[in-house]
């Protein structure tokens, strides 16, 4: 197998300097094509006072305003492209739960992009052409598939194009077809992973090597569940739909130590959450992205809401942000204390007895709020087992978070499983509760 430093493309080859004078020309190029082109920002913009022209270096990025997910929203459908619809080739768009969905488009340029930089992402991941890649992220509105389709087409791999749910078929493709690339959410990695056991085939004997997993915040202790179990590389592969999809940033497999921003493409910023302030770079905040080469929807300062930091680059001269420990807008607090669905995932991890799948139920009784994790219990676990997991497990949260929280453990299979971005939170509280 070729090494990863053989297959580099121009853009990871540049140096530092050379980097950043074409961040800024792109910069440079971007705010004065969402000025022009697109009334939101042309309003944003005069109403903070400044001009595409003021942008003079890449610090003087954080004169501009932010962009949020209710501007994309309050600009349903179309009011934030930046060409006329006839130039949009694809329309994705989130699935609206909360709200409006946010609809996103591309050009044949934004498209290609796209495939480049997701090909780009597999490749740091371990794969290489001629590859057999299964796809189980959803195909359709959810950009995951068709974005880590076109991304395996590009780097010249084999595609199996899945998608998400009917878990004993996937398992019978990844047996007979034997791909040695996987793209999937690491919870429903775990559903697959189920399956393989329940129907009596040794996990590690798969021809898998590979796993790219992303789309949810996922720890380091579920990447050594993974590992162990299947006997394949898991790294991280992030995006969002807003920016352009998966493949905004990925992990590398030498090193697994956060993920590599693609900064010719997709700058990046950390700022405070509460006041927006910028933070520098190896402190924790919010991330936010703006789009550096994107014709059809120039994202501006655009507020991811992960939560993470910005260090030096080590496998690539790009910079690296660390694992997405969680999403503000994700944040539990429980009578004073913030808790982040992450650090649930780290304690059922390591519980004996119980299986990697669980769900928060957040309610009030009276003026209090009241968190339940419920867990699904491992099949082989008894009525002991399942007592001595949930002790276990309210233990670990009042000792390691601070919380007192109540388990339930369920039966194996119980929790609904998600083919998407898992919903860890289910919140059960008064809507009109202060």
């Amino acid at each position: 197998m070729a090494d990863a430093t053989d297959l580099l493309d121009a853009g990871e080859r540049l140096r530092p300097d050379e980097l950043r004078e074409l961040q800024l020309e792109r910069l440079r190029t971007t705010l004065r094509h969402a000025y022009d082109n697109v009334p939101f920002y042309r309003e944003s913009f005069d109403k903070a006072g400044v001009r595409p022209e003021d942008c003079r270096s890449l610090a003087d990025l954080v004169r501009f305003p932010f962009t949020t997910k209710a501007d994309l929203r309050d600009n349903y459908p179309y009011g934030m492209f930046a060409v006329p619809r006839e130039r949009i080739r694809r329309l994705h768009a989130s699935s609206g739960t909360t709200g409006r969905p946010t609809v996103v488009g591309y050009t044949d340029s934004d498209l290609s992009m796209w495939a480049d930089m997701v090909a780009r992402s597999i490749r740091a991941a371990g794969g290489r052409p001629g590859d057999i890649v299964h796809v189980a992220y959803g195909y359709g509105l959810f950009t995951g598939g068709l974005g880590a389709h076109y991304g395996a087409e590009r780097l010249g791999c084999t595609v199996v194009p899945a998608s998400g749910g009917m878990t004993a078929r996937q398992v019978q493709l990844i047996r007979d077809l034997q791909p040695s690339v996987i793209m999937v959410t690491p919870s429903y990695m775990l559903t697959l992973l189920d399956e393989f056991e329940r129907q009596g085939v040794d996990p590690r004997a798969t021809s898998l090597r590979v796993g790219v997993f992303g789309a949810e915040p996922w720890t380091e202790r579920m990447r050594h569940e993974i590992e162990e179990r299947f006997a394949i590389d898991a790294v991280d592969i992030y995006g969002l739909s807003e920016v352009i999809g998966p493949g905004v940033a990925q992990e590398c497999v030498e090193t697994k130590d956060g993920l590599t921003v693609w900064e010719d493409h997709f700058y990046p910023e950390v700022v405070d959450p509460i006041t927006g302030e910028a933070l520098p770079e190896g402190e924790r905040g919010e991330l936010v992205f703006t789009s550096l080469t994107k014709e059809a929807m120039p994202v501006v300062r655009y507020r991811t809401r992960d939560l993470t930091r910005l260090l030096p680059g080590t496998a690539r001269a790009f910079r690296r942000m660390e694992k997405i420990t969680g999403r503000s807008d994700d944040m539990v607090i429980l009578r004073g204390v913030n808790l982040f669905p992450t650090q649930i995932e780290e304690i059922v991890l390591r519980t004996p007895g119980v299986a990697p799948h669980f769900q928060l139920r957040l309610t009030r009784e009276g003026r209090l709020d009241r968190l339940t994790v419920r867990a699904e219990a491992r099949p082989d676990a008894g009525a002991e087992a399942r007592e001595a997991a949930a002790r276990s497990i309210v233990a670990a949260v009042k000792d390691g978070i601070g919380v007192s929280v109540d388990v339930e453990i369920v039966e194996p299979e119980s929790l609904e499983r998600s083919v998407g971005k898992i919903r860890r939170i289910v919140d059960l509280r008064p809507k009109n509760a202060g």
